[in-house]
């Protein structure tokens, strides 16, 4: 049987009342929240002990972050490589998918400029 030494926040109230007997929709209609709302709190109070609720939101940091020194490696091997070419490496290389947008951000949150340099055509000024 559940411990009453529960907080008096909804979600504790919700999964007491449940663990005494009262039905799931019976919970829901009491406290004013959905059935599914009181069924998912039950459940993860039953299968995982959990009372509290879950973080929202996606986690910080990017799926890239792991794989920094490969990036910064093969930027360093050919420093004209484009996003769409770290990307294609990543997944070829490391599974790793990732569309150029995601390459990007991974640089402007290290604050590293990148850009390619365009070919140009050698100065007719500049000496020999």
């Amino acid at each position: 049987m559940i411990s009453h030494g529960f907080g008096t926040d909804l979600r504790s109230r919700v999964i007491l009342a449940i663990s005494e007997g009262l039905s799931t929709r019976k919970a829901a209609a009491r406290f004013g929240i959905s059935v599914a709302t009181s069924g998912e709190w039950y459940r993860r109070y039953r299968d995982l002990d959990e009372t509290t609720a879950r973080k929202r939101g996606q986690p910080l940091g990017s799926k890239l972050d792991t794989h920094e020194a490969f990036i910064l490696g093969l930027v360093e091997q050919a420093p004209d490589i484009s996003l769409d070419e770290i990307a294609e490496r990543l997944l070829a290389e490391r599974l790793v998918s990732a569309v150029p947008s995601t390459v990007c951000e991974f640089f402007k949150k290290r604050d590293i400029t990148y850009k390619k340099r365009r070919h140009m055509r050698a100065s007719s000024n500049a000496q020999m």
